[in-house]
């Protein structure tokens, strides 16, 4: 396994407590930790399903989330839903990602994002999906994640 390889997957550790025990979440301070938390787990038939309890910092003065919050956190979802097809030590950047809002969320509610990649080719990833919230769909969204794979690391001359 590779530098690369070893860091991507020390980067999450599985929650042992708490209301996403068994979820996953980055380790670091990065900005899904201090804008979500976000958290993330793969299902048993291999889907990836994400999730974040919102908080009033997640929320406008009118008492609804924010729709950065939900963008940020689709864009989160869309790298995560990307992941089984990134196997490979590669990771993924953003290329590109349509989004449409549909209903509101509130302080204390559960949002959940699923998806699927509806393709996966060499180096772009198609992924659509949608969050919910109590059975109600708030937001749906697609987009393109670009497959990086890391550089190799540069041998000394002798």
């Amino acid at each position: 396994m590779d530098d690369y390889a070893k860091a991507a997957t020390s980067r999450t550790h599985v929650v042992t407590e708490g209301e996403f025990k068994g979820w996953r979440i980055y380790n670091d301070d990065g900005f899904e930790t201090n804008s979500g938390p976000f958290w993330y787990r793969q299902e048993p038939g291999g889907t990836m399903r994400c999730a974040f309890r919102v908080e009033k910092k997640h929320v406008r003065d009118t008492g609804v989330v924010h729709g950065g919050c939900l963008m940020t956190f689709a864009d989160y979802c869309l790298a995560v839903i990307a992941k089984p097809a990134m196997q490979d030590g590669s990771f993924g950047v953003t290329v590109n990602m349509t989004c449409e809002f549909i209903d509101a969320a509130r302080e204390g509610d559960l949002i959940v994002g699923t998806g699927e990649v509806t393709r996966a080719g060499g180096s772009i990833i198609f992924v659509r999906g949608q969050l919910t919230t109590a059975e109600r769909t708030l937001f749906t969204f697609s987009g393109t994640i670009k497959r990086v794979k890391p550089k190799a690391a540069s041998k000394p001359s002798a």
